[in-house]
């Protein structure tokens, strides 16, 4: 019997949406047939799949098994943890593909899928086909059977292996997200001194949003730093795959700061190598990337786009600005929070000098946070389009690697149509505050140019 997504759960890097409005157990399973029925068409035998702490996950798995089974696909149960556990398990069991069930950093009653396969990541066009082979029920049918592995230990092991970090006094805030367990386990295992905030799994989020992106969301552990006089913090989202960070004065430190810092040994390690960010990051991170000897590459912001261009130039760094860090060096090129506090830590000791002192040496710039603007679907991309037509028109330096990024004298900003809501980003960063308003004032002039409100819309 065919099946009907709901369009707005057919995202760019994964499937998500409200459970019981836009999601339901009903299209866990029809996913599990078309995405078996896909997997099963590349050869593949067993998938191993993970879940997150959201209330409704369990039931979520139950129906995505169902599907794979009924599709002829052997499934290595992982049971809950971190999205970068179920990306491990893909890396190192014997399976072919994984999905973990996940709302990520979204509010509690969203939930959602994120998928492998073959080495790859299952986003853009093939969401998009899921949805069409679900639709035409253009499914296979079979008998898998379903097995139980703990890898949680095994993550943990690989995580601290080749450990040369030195001892540091540290906070940490799990959100209540699916990494509490692991993190439990990890600090165990390092050097210093660890104080936990919230490693209780709980999909309610009883504390705060697992979003350390969002400045407000770091205050209990920013409090936690300054009561203990801490070295640094390190928090994580709803599923660790995105790291947030703040020094030993509570100043937070960004995605695009966190990988100047984390490209040092790497630079040391493989000389030459190219690093990559995302659209979004600071110019002083190419600049520094460059002057560390390595080469910058700016990229199409969004973890799986990120990925493909790794494995496409060799990278064995990238990072995004959403805090989202990518380990090819020493790792598996996989986007892992928890990996990266390690990584921190080791950086840290190596470079010789404090987490603070690393803060405080960074070139100093004023820049937006990340502006959104709320804009009709069917005009996103055509507003872009528009601007940058314009820009031409003007003789602007403009790269066009994801929207427009155009260079002034003052410095640089940005404007690109989100992957994953009706939203155009703006963002913009100058050498002082005079700088910075001369180039939001640009921003400003042409979104009124394409008829669009100057309204931030909601994160």
């Amino acid at each position: 019997m065919s099946h009907e997504f709901h369009a707005s759960i057919l995202r760019e890097y994964d499937m998500r949406g409200i459970v019981g409005k836009t999601l339901h157990a009903a299209d866990a399973s029809a996913l599990g047939r078309s995405y078996g029925a896909l997997a099963v068409s590349e050869g593949a035998k067993t998938i191993a799949v993970g879940r997150d702490g959201r209330t409704h996950s369990l039931e979520l798995e139950t129906a995505l098994i169902d599907g794979l089974t009924a599709s002829g696909l052997d499934v290595v149960r992982i049971g809950m943890g971190p999205s970068p556990m179920l990306y491990f398990a893909a890396a190192t069991l014997p399976v072919q593909g994984g999905i973990q069930i996940t709302g990520s950093h979204n509010p509690a009653d969203y939930n959602g899928f994120k998928m492998l396969l073959n080495g790859r990541s299952v986003f853009g066009e093939e969401i998009q086909a899921l949805g069409r082979r679900a639709k035409a029920a253009d499914w296979v049918d079979g008998h898998g059977q379903v097995s139980d592995t703990n890898v949680e230990d095994a993550y943990v092991d690989r995580l601290v292996e080749n450990f040369d970090g030195g001892a540091f006094r540290i906070g940490w805030d799990n959100g209540n997200g699916a990494g509490g367990q692991v993190l439990e386990k990890l600090v165990r295992k390092l050097p210093g001194e660890h104080h936990l905030l919230y490693t209780e799994v709980d999909g309610t989020f009883p504390h705060h949003h697992p979003d350390p992106t969002v400045e407000a969301n770091l205050a209990d552990l920013k409090q936690l730093v300054a009561d203990k006089n801490l070295d640094f913090g390190i928090a994580f989202d709803g599923d660790a795959d995105r790291i947030g960070a703040v020094d030993g004065r509570g100043r937070v430190i960004w995605g695009d700061q966190l990988l100047m810092i984390l490209a040092a040994p790497v630079l040391e390690a493989l000389p030459g190598s190219t690093i990559i960010a995302d659209v979004k990051a600071s110019q002083t991170l190419f600049d520094r990337i460059t002057e560390m000897g390595g080469k910058p590459l700016m990229w199409k912001t969004g973890h799986s786009l990120i990925k493909s261009k790794m494995k496409e130039t060799g990278a064995p760094l990238a990072g995004e600005m959403s805090g989202h860090i990518f380990f090819k060096h020493e790792w598996y090129g996989f986007d892992d929070a928890l990996y990266a506090a390690v990584r921190l830590i080791r950086a840290a000791t190596s470079l010789g000098k404090s987490v603070t002192q690393l803060r405080s040496e960074m070139p100093v710039s004023v820049a937006t946070p990340e502006l959104r603007f709320q804009v009709d679907e069917t005009r996103k991309f055509a507003a872009v389009t528009e601007v940058a037509a314009r820009l031409a028109a003007d003789g602007a330096t403009v790269n066009s690697t994801d929207g427009v990024r155009v260079n002034t004298p003052d410095g640089w900003w940005l404007l690109r149509a989100s992957n994953t809501q009706d939203v155009l980003v703006a963002r913009a960063e100058a050498k002082d505050e005079a700088g910075l308003a001369r180039l939001t004032a640009a921003i400003d002039a042409q979104l009124a140019a394409s008829g669009i409100d100057r309204v931030e819309a909601a994160h």
